[in-house]
């Protein structure tokens, strides 16, 4: 990871602590990547369970050139709350860069001037209510009634993502990858490419990942879900044109926001001031400081997204298993691809147990796998914030033939 883009954490409220923990060299190139959202469309997609959405848009952005050959592209699929914006910027202004700017541009890991990158929002994407997001999901107008789907839009996967992905691909004339590269959310689309279209795929790199949602993680979304469903104001789903159940929202990115750090970094950050505060010790109904600063950012975060389609990504990810297929065992079978693994040594939500069980399955077949292991403080988390530890072994990756 670059001291740029520690500062860059620096400034958006993570503190000093990024060059305190991972060794900081200067950039190798300052030049600014730009980039342009452009949007793909579909007339109709027929969904994993034979459901019919009409009118289905993405948006999608790419960096670098595409060669004559067609066959030097890599796709960058994003985690549960991301977007496309994986590198670059739109406008030289912009404060912010893509959430993996450290390892994609010019002389990079993921090198744009030898690959063409391409990252697109996912079907049902949270972020709606951003310029830069075109998606379709449940805040979409439901052409039979001209009204927002609602609850009526139909469940979605993560192979539908995939597959509206493969779609715009074929719409490019793009038949082949060099890699696909995800984390989280975005390592089961990796994975899933990789056994749904294994002649497509020779290189999967997987960050922070599992072969399939266990039972804790199910259980942990699922109170994402909850916390959203039980504000009166989401009315079963019919909010839209009225009051949005921000509450309720907010305590599902609060929780969604908690346990995507470790308990190491938190408590390194906020322990003594923590027990130095007087309010907590004289009433009950005062916070911890610590509790109003995550609380107020929650919020600003909810202002951005739509409930419905969070919902709907928690049932993605619920009834993720590589292949949808039976087994785990039956979903690695199709895999052709080579295989990095990034997990996360302090990773809570995807502890690094299940990663390491997805590589035992894989040894077990034959599959050509490799496991390296992030060690960064930060946890789930680590798959951005300290994905710049493993530029080197990304690039390595990258090149093998």
């Amino acid at each position: 990871m670059t001291c740029s883009l520690a500062l860059k954490l620096c400034r958006i409220g993570l503190k000093g602590l990024i060059c305190s923990f991972l060794f900081c060299i200067p950039p190798a190139f300052s030049d600014t990547l730009i980039t342009t959202k452009q949007r793909f469309t579909m007339e109709n997609y027929e969904t994993h369970y034979g459901e019919i959405i009409p009118n289905v848009e993405i948006g999608w952005e790419s960096y670098g050139a595409l060669n004559a050959k067609k066959d030097n592209v890599i796709l960058i699929t994003h985690y549960f709350s991301g977007t496309s914006h994986a590198a670059g910027k739109y406008h030289e202004d912009d404060k912010a860069s893509g959430y993996w700017d450290s390892i994609i541009g010019p002389g990079k890991s993921i090198d744009t001037n030898k690959y063409y990158v391409i990252s697109s929002d996912t079907l049902i994407n949270a972020n709606v209510k951003s310029p830069n997001v075109y998606t379709t999901g449940p805040s979409s107008i439901d052409p039979k009634t001209n009204k927002p789907y609602g609850l009526t839009f139909p469940i979605v996967t993560i192979r539908d993502f995939v597959n509206v992905q493969h779609a715009l691909l074929a719409s490019l004339s793009i038949t082949t990858l060099h890699a696909v590269v995800g984390a989280s959310m975005g390592s089961f689309q990796a994975l899933e490419w990789a056994s749904a279209y294994p002649e497509m795929v020779p290189r999967a790199i997987a960050v922070v990942t599992a072969g399939e949602a266990d039972s804790y993680l199910i259980t942990e979304v699922e109170k994402w879900a909850n916390y959203i469903k039980a504000d009166p104001l989401w009315n079963n789903g019919d909010y839209y044109g009225k009051e949005e159940p921000l509450d309720g929202l907010t305590n599902a990115i609060f929780s969604i926001n908690l346990i995507g750090v470790s308990g190491l970094i938190l408590d390194r950050q906020h322990k003594k001031r923590m027990t130095d505060e007087i309010s907590p010790r004289k009433s009950i109904l005062s916070n911890f400081s610590i509790y109003e600063k995550m609380e107020v950012k929650a919020r600003a975060k909810a202002r951005r997204l739509d409930a419905n389609s969070v919902l709907y990504l928690v049932r993605a990810n619920q009834l993720y298993r590589l292949g949808h297929a039976k087994t785990v065992e039956e979903g690695i079978r199709p895999i052709k691809a080579k295989i990095l693994l990034l997990p996360s040594k302090y990773d809570v939500l995807i502890p690094e147990y299940t990663t390491q069980s997805l590589y035992t399955k894989l040894l077990i077949q034959n599959k050509s796998v490799i496991y390296d292991e992030i060690k960064g403080p930060w946890g789930h988390v680590d798959a951005i914030l300290a994905i710049g530890t493993k530029k080197n072994a990304i690039r390595s990756f990258l090149n093998d033939k």
